[in-house]
Order: structure tokens, then sequence, then C-alpha cells
């Protein structure tokens, strides 16, 4: 009875009336606390992954064996890169699509509410496992973040939790993306088409049937794994008659449009930001939702530049060279016509147009890189050395993380009903992107020399430039502590001045005609729109 009182209570009083307590939090089929939820829990794996980082670079900051024996170096690298693509990227930009897509087309939640409950909810124990794995006899899983074989079948029990733990997330990554497609082509409001979607929108449709096409893959390639470790098969046993590189096909059939997954929501969130600070429509929308098609259908077919070095013949080698360059069209579309939407717009700089900008110019510098290495000859003597390195960390630090601050500070106001310190968020802006810079470009020169990754110690001659980045590392590390302390949990303590309901002059979309903060039900009857399908009529 008393529930019932409170829920009238809260009815009556309350404009959010949301269940309270921990209850609303374990229990949430609400999207928005679900978003919140996989957006913190994110930013906490983002802050473990980034201390092991910060242990690889304190090892490489001189010469010699300071901190950490060889093995424990590789186990730290290892987990750095399973935790940031598995625990920070990935989980953090289904956050921003339950957060953001019910606003933005006009839905009352996602499809499956409770399903997206359970898809949450499974993440937490696959942390728990990942981070736990370093406790395990022998330590944890050391084999890169690929989990190359042979490695992974010499590896002990913390390999198996590991892939326990991957198979977890791949069926919540895998439930997501049914309900965020089942969302979208279900659920927009009446008079939103295909075409009249927000970009952000069309992105995540995209990137959603690209994991649903990609995870099984994953999946199969690590149960292959742990049936060579347990029940006798030799899929990558030599010994056995397997291949070792069969396990490399395998897992870069699904490694290539990984990486895509976490580029191409920053993609959509870039082309919001800049549009609105530019005060005008995006360019060429249409060749926008096309180029976007398009890179997911190429990312199938390159999958092999990952191996040029592992024997592959002559022309296996020219046919992914070029599929790989090919790449570059569509995403050199996308950046001129983010390009030509500032151009001659009334553009102002307030800081996720700051983040947005930085993203357009540093992701440009990582495809280079890229273009560079998808040249068979060039890659044979870049293969595995720090230049590769620099170049993902171009592309998925300075691509996806960027693009996701530039999100955050675009749409805090709508989640808070705050406004953030512009000066903080500058600061976090400048501070970031200059000792991200010290921190990976010294690396292409490293690579340049020769130097290769998952060393844990390495001669004289690159001494100073691993310095540099050890020193750059910390610096980052420490701007996105700053970011949590400073920008983030004052915002969630409604500490600021209160948010209009349209904070951005040029901002366009549904998102921005419900109140700040955004009431816990929106939407309950479809909105009508207006021809652009961007505003809300009566």
């Amino acid at each position: 009875m008393s529930a019932v009182l409170d829920h009238h209570d809260a009815h009556d009083h309350d404009h959010h009336h949301a269940p309270a307590g921990w209850r609303r939090w374990v229990f949430a089929t609400n999207h928005k606390d679900i978003g919140t939820l996989y957006l913190l829990f994110s930013f906490t794996m983002l802050m473990v992954g980034g201390v092991l980082a910060l242990g690889i670079r304190a090892e490489l900051f001189q010469p010699g064996l300071q901190l950490v024996n060889p093995e424990l170096f590789n186990q730290l690298t290892t987990m750095h890169g399973i935790i940031m693509v598995f625990g920070a990227i990935m989980p953090a930009f289904v956050g921003f699509a339950n957060w953001m897509l019910p606003l933005q087309i006009g839905a009352s939640d996602m499809a499956f509410a409770r399903m997206n409950n359970f898809s949450f909810w499974l993440m937490i124990p696959a942390a728990v496992i990942i981070v736990l794995s370093f406790f395990m006899p022998g330590g944890a899983p050391a084999a890169g973040w690929t989990l190359y074989a042979p490695l992974t079948l010499q590896m002990g029990p913390s390999m198996d939790a590991a892939i326990f733990a991957m198979h977890i997330l791949g069926a919540s990554s895998i439930m997501g993306s049914i309900n965020i497609i089942v969302t979208i082509l279900n659920m927009r409001a009446p008079g939103m088409t295909l075409m009249k979607m927000p970009m952000f929108a069309w992105t995540w449709l995209i990137t959603a049937y690209l994991l649903i096409a990609v995870m099984p893959v994953l999946a199969g390639a690590i149960t292959m794994t742990l049936t060579d470790r347990h029940f006798g098969t030799s899929f990558f046993n030599p010994a056995g008659g397997g291949d070792p590189v069969m396990y490399q096909h395998i897992f870069w059939f699904f490694g290539h449009p990984e990486v895509y997954i976490m580029i191409l929501p920053a993609f959509g969130i870039v082309s919001h930001v800049v549009s609105t600070f530019s005060r005008k429509k995006l360019f060429g929308y249409a060749s926008m939702v096309y180029a976007t098609g398009s890179i997911a259908i190429l990312s199938f077919v390159v999958w092999a530049h990952h191996m040029f070095t592992t024997g592959m013949p002559v022309t296996g080698q020219l046919f992914f060279m070029y599929s790989t360059m090919l790449i570059a069209v569509p995403t050199g579309v996308k950046i001129f016509n983010w390009i030509a939407t500032m151009w001659k717009g009334s553009m102002t700089f307030e800081t996720p147009m700051m983040w947005a900008v930085g993203f357009i110019f540093v992701f440009t510098m990582g495809g280079f890189t890229g273009l560079i290495l998808s040249m068979a000859p060039i890659d044979i003597n870049f293969q595995d050395t720090y230049y590769v390195v620099a170049h993902f960390h171009y592309v998925l630090v300075a691509g996806s993380l960027f693009a996701m601050f530039a999100g955050v500070y675009y749409w805090l106001p709508k989640w808070t009903g705050v406004m953030y310190s512009e000066t903080r968020g500058k600061i976090h802006f400048w501070w970031s992107m200059i000792s991200f810079n010290i921190t990976f470009f010294p690396m292409h020169f490293l690579g340049l020399a020769g130097m290769p990754r998952r060393y844990a110690d390495y001669p004289m001659q690159f001494a100073d430039f691993n310095m540099i980045a050890s020193v750059g590392a910390f610096f980052f590390g420490f701007a996105q502590v700053y970011f949590f302390l400073f920008v983030v949990v004052p915002a969630m303590r409604g500490k600021g001045e209160k948010a209009p309901q349209k904070p951005w002059e040029g901002a366009v979309g549904l998102e921005w005609e419900v109140p700040s903060p955004a009431p816990h039900h929106t939407f309950e009857n479809p909105p009508k729109l207006d021809a652009t399908a961007t505003r809300v009529v009566g």
C-alpha cells in the first residue's frame, strides 16, 4: 500500500515520478537511468584501464627494468587493451545510445526495457572477473588484447576466466544492439522517415548491425581457443595439425569491424555538435549516411591488413592494401562535410565545439598514419612497432574518447539540468589535447626507429621519446580525474546555473523540445513533428 501511496505522491509532487533509492538503479528499466549507469560504468573502467596504462608508462620511463617484471608488464598491456575496448569505449557509446536515441526519435523508451536492464547488469560480473584475473594463479592473461594463439594455449586459468568474461560482454553487446535496431526502426515518431533521422541515430543503427554480425565471430574464436586448451582440439595448435594464423584471420574478421563499431557513433556525435555551433544544417546529410554505410560494408573486406607479415601471397597483400586505402574515401567524405558545415557558419567555440574541432584535427592525423600502414611494403617495416600504437591511439583516444567528451559537454545540461563551468570545460580540453599529443606523437618516431611494442625494456637510443611519452601519459590521466571531480560531480549534484530547455542557440532536434533536466518519462504520446522532423508542433 505504501508503495502505491509513494507512487501517487511522486506523481503529484515530482515531475520525475521515478522510483527512489537503490531500487531505481538495480531494477532500472528507464532508458535514461540505464544510460546513466552505462556512462558511469564505462568511466570507472576508463579509470581502471588508465591505471594499467600508467603502470606500462611508468615501467617505460627509463631503460632497464624499473617497477614490474616482463610477465606483469605483458599482463598490464593485455588487460589495458581488453578493458579499454570492451569496458570503456563500447559501453560508453551504448550509454549515449540509451540516453539520447529515444529522445532524438520521439520514442517513449527503448523497445525492450527489461532486456535493456539485463544487458547492462551482465557487464558488472564480466568486469569483476576481468579485474580479478590479476589475482589468479599465474596472474592475468598476457597474450596481448588480441589473444593470439599459441600464447593463449599456454596461459594459466585466468585465460579461461577472460574468455568467459568476453562471452558475457558479447551477449550484452548483442542484446543492446537488437534493442537499438528495434527501437530505431519501429519506434520513431510519426513523420520521422529514415532520411530525416538525426545523424547519431543513423550511425548507431549501422553500428548495431555491425555488432550483431561480428560478436559471434569473436565468440567462435575464443571458444575454439577454449576447446584447444581443455578438450584436445587443435584448431590453433601446430602440434596437432592446427594453425595459429587461422586464429588471426578469425579474430581480425571481428577486429576490424570492431574498430568502426568504436568510431561510427563518434561520427554521429561530432556531426550534431559541429552543426549546432556552426548554426548551419549538416552539409551533405545524405552523403554522410551513405558514407557511414560504405565504411561499415568495407570494414568486412579489409581484415588481413593486420596480417601483411604472416606470409600472405602478394595477390592477397595487394587486395587488402587497395581495399584498405578505399576506406579513406568515405572517411574523407565525412571530414570534408564537417569542414563544409563550418565553412561560413556563424561559429562559436563553446566546450563541445572545441572537442569536436579537436577531434576532427587529431582523428585526421590518425587517419593519415592508417593510410601509411595500409601499404604492405611500408607496413612490413612498421608492423608491431610503436608506430602502430601511435596510430590506433590517435584513432581511438583522439577519435572515440574526444568525441565522447564532445557529447558529454553537449548533452550534460539536458541530462542534469545545470550548466557546467565553461572555464573548467576548456581547461579539461586544453589539458587533454596537449598531454595527449605529448604522449602519443613521440611514439611515431619510436616506431620509425624500430622500437617494438609490448617490450618491457629497450636500448638507450629510445630513452628520450619514451620519457616524454610517459610524462605526457600521467598528465593525460590526471586531466580525466579533473574532468570527473570538477565537471561531472558538480553537475550530478545539481551545482551550477540552471540550464534552459535549449542551452545551445543553434541546436536542432527533438531532445531540445523537452525540459532540462529531461523528465523521467518523455514522449508518452508520440510527438507531432514539423516538416523537418526536428521540432514538435502544437
